[in-house]
């Protein structure tokens, strides 16, 4: 690990008010930072222990936000990790710029590339590295498409000004659009049920009861896998081609990670899929210049600060608004990260950008969200601590887990037991980045 800046901070100071303006650290960003590494280490588990304590329409509601939908639309669990590499745009705008300064160009460029190697390898090491033997090594997942797409918008931010910036992502975004719209593709369907219907229409009821079998483990974790091998011999024989087609398992996007992605895919229900393949990381790398753009306004000293938060709002009004009505046609979709995702998600973490910009850095009102600061100075580590121990809910059993769940399941209410061993979690997990921020312990890359 490098004692420089983190890709994932802002510039780093401790007071917003002692400092010059042009030095000063947004704790706005670090609270939001750690407010969205607070739902993905486990804060979901509170909205469902509540959902099975009590069921009502509102707690319903809720907990279907934290699940991620099927395929279109867009839930509140769907935001949490365009928010994170949004908060990146808006981070490596101050780090960068203060190292373009300083050092120059090339110095900026070669910690940009250190830097998204070791994120990389920690993405693999993530997803257990290689203790597995071949094909259940996985190459891509969440460290991984982080790392690709600061690459990508660190280095544009060293080498163009802001409107060669905007041109590039209007760029990604129409470009990815044409892409998956024009280009043909198979007409078949990367889904256990469609490849059933094909498997029972060529009169192999035992390959579509296969297909269909629930605990079917994930065929491109299984060499030579009997499965994977009927998927590739029906997809490469299908003679029909179709193009303009968004459905799971028929566009684009999953039929080249199909096709051309190594390794172990995060399949989805066992579906033959990777969330984070190749040609979906185009438009990531869009969500992140969104964040520069944001950045790039919040560094800019030449607009107020009431200002600022009005056009965070007004973009991000305006984002999502573009973004739904071009989903009628270019549906927004979190799995294929579509041009309307990109600005739907943007325009809501534009939004709570601004929020806390002004509840933190305007109005000065910090105490609330320390625990959040916390938590977000110290991001990668948390992610990581939570993996290796298996989440925090799993320590937490330790401490009020068996007998003691099972009690106040039965005397209280049902999955009560379930919110207490999430707090104690969250607890532990609070706890954890206190220690680490009240001794300046800041693990970085």
């Amino acid at each position: 690990m490098s004692p420089t800046a983190s890709v994932l901070e802002g510039p780093r100071l401790e007071s917003p008010v002692a400092q010059p303006p042009h030095s000063q650290r947004l704790v706005s960003v670090d609270a939001l930072r750690g407010f969205d590494m607070f739902w993905i280490i486990g804060a979901t588990s509170i909205v469902l222990a509540l959902q099975q304590m009590t069921s009502t329409p509102l707690t319903r509601f809720l907990a279907n936000q934290f699940e991620h939908a099927d395929w279109e639309g867009l839930h509140f669990y769907d935001l949490i990790f365009p928010l994170f590499i949004f908060i990146i745009g808006v981070s490596l705008v101050f780090s960068l710029t203060k190292t373009l300064e300083h050092d120059g160009c090339a110095t900026a460029l070669k910690r940009i590339f250190w830097r998204s190697l070791l994120l990389y390898l920690c993405g693999m090491f993530y997803h257990g590295g290689l203790s597995h033997r071949w094909p259940d090594v996985r190459f891509s997942g969440v460290l991984n498409r982080i790392a690709v797409t600061y690459l990508f918008a660190a280095t544009l931010f060293c080498f163009f000004k802001t409107r060669g910036l905007v041109a590039i992502c209007i760029g990604l975004l129409v470009g990815y659009w044409a892409l998956m719209t024009f280009i043909p593709i198979r007409d078949i369907a990367l889904t256990r049920e469609h490849l059933a219907m094909l498997a029972e229409q060529s009169g192999d009821t035992n390959l579509a009861a296969q297909f269909r079998d629930k605990d079917l483990v994930n065929p491109t974790t299984v060499k030579d896998s009997p499965v994977w091998a009927a998927t590739r011999r029906m997809f490469y024989s299908t003679t029909n081609w179709t193009s303009g087609k968004f459905d799971q398992g028929r566009n684009l996007s999953e039929h080249l990670d199909f096709q051309f992605l190594p390794g172990h895919f995060n399949a989805y229900e066992h579906e033959w899929a990777e969330p984070q393949g190749y040609l979906s990381t185009l438009p990531s790398v869009a969500s992140c210049l969104l964040g520069v753009f944001a950045g790039l306004l919040l560094k800019n000293q030449t607009v107020r600060d009431q200002r600022k938060v009005v056009y965070l709002l007004s973009f991000g009004v305006a984002a999502i608004v573009v973004g739904w009505l071009w989903g009628f046609q270019f549906p927004v979709i979190k799995r294929a990260w579509t041009s309307t995702y990109v600005l739907v998600s943007g325009g809501y973490s534009a939004i709570l950008l601004g929020i806390f910009y002004q509840i933190i850095d305007v109005w000065g009102a910090q105490k609330w969200c320390q625990p959040f600061v916390w938590m977000g100075m110290n991001p990668i580590t948390i992610y990581l601590v939570s993996e290796i121990i298996g989440g925090f809910d799993k320590l937490a059993l330790r401490f009020s887990g068996g007998d003691i769940q099972r009690f106040f399941d039965t005397h209280i209410t049902q999955g009560f037991g379930q919110l207490v061993v999430t707090l104690i979690g969250l607890g532990l997990a609070f706890w954890l980045v206190h220690f680490l921020y009240r001794r300046k312990i800041f693990i970085r890359l």
